[in-house]
């Protein structure tokens, strides 16, 4: 084993420990019942980052604050930052959960906790890879920025103007999203492609009162059917959108990117458990 492997086995128990503790906070961003957990957080995560050797402070926004760290210690090498947030979704409905989401516990081998997979897991495993490397080597191999926010389960409402008011402050070579996946256990991955989001509204209007279908059923037309019809065109049988334009902007996976997807270890049955805890709200996220 080389001597991180050591480092990290040697403290990991403390990690764990140390990760539960930052699951306890009940950081949640909708809720403004909840501002001082969120407040605690990010206090606790610049006294955490601090003590492992990096720069760190808490920054406001318009909103919740959001946790900056820095390792500069490498002149002429790249700079990486790393993105991630410490707010979670509110764990409602409560009587779901087999055990308490802030009071994280451990089944199988795997944490339970609101937080734990989204997104102060995948956070925290960035910053013991970061400890392990100061506390065995003195340095990283390039430099590093972390910005941690406090508003990603809310919009990341005040992060663009953040972003726009601090450029010099995060100006790096690669950003490294840390709110992702991994193709499974011993199985870590470089995530450079996701699906978007689009959101909009749409609605049908009909007539103002109720008609009788006998004498109109033919002639004027049921507004949820119609709005049913609309939605099931969007796609066809394939599930390929059916909008005009949808794909202009698209660029398509090259035959390099279709190998590479074809080594990612995959297997239905694995695939249906991790769907199935995602779905158990009171056991995930």
């Amino acid at each position: 084993m080389s001597s991180l492997d050591t480092y990290i086995e040697n403290n990991r128990q403390r990690y764990i420990d140390e990760l539960v503790e930052l699951l306890k906070f009940p950081s949640i961003s909708a809720d403004s019942a909840y501002a001082g957990d969120i407040e605690r957080c990010a206090d606790y995560l610049v006294d955490h980052l601090q003590g492992i050797g990096l720069e760190a402070r808490k920054m406001p926004t318009g909103g919740h604050p959001l946790v900056y760290a820095e390792w500069l210690g490498a002149p002429g090498r790249p700079t990486a930052l790393i993105y991630g947030h410490y707010d979670v979704q509110p764990p409602d409905p409560l009587e779901l959960w087999e055990s308490p989401p802030f009071e994280p516990v451990i089944k199988e081998g795997k944490l339970y906790a609101r937080g734990s997979s989204d997104n102060k897991g995948q956070v925290y495993a960035h910053i013991k890879g970061i400890e392990a490397h100061l506390k065995q080597n003195g340095k990283l191999p390039v430099n590093v920025k972390l910005l941690i926010e406090g508003e990603e389960e809310i919009a990341s409402a005040h992060l663009d103007d953040f972003i726009e008011e601090n450029k010099d402050l995060l100006k790096a070579d690669v950003v490294i999203v840390s709110d992702s996946a991994m193709a499974g256990p011993g199985e870590p991955a470089i995530t450079y492609g996701l699906r978007g989001l689009a959101y909009l509204e749409l609605r049908v209007d009909g007539p103002n009162r109720d008609l009788h279908s006998g004498a109109y059923g033919g002639s004027v037309a049921n507004p949820a059917e119609m709005l049913a019809r609309m939605i099931a065109q969007c796609k066809d049988d394939r599930g390929r959108v059916q909008i005009p334009g949808f794909y202009d902007d698209v660029v398509e996976i090259d035959q390099e990117e279709r190998e590479l997807l074809g080594k990612v270890p995959f297997s239905e049955e694995a695939d249906r458990e991790s769907l199935d805890i995602s779905m158990h709200r009171g056991e995930s996220g």
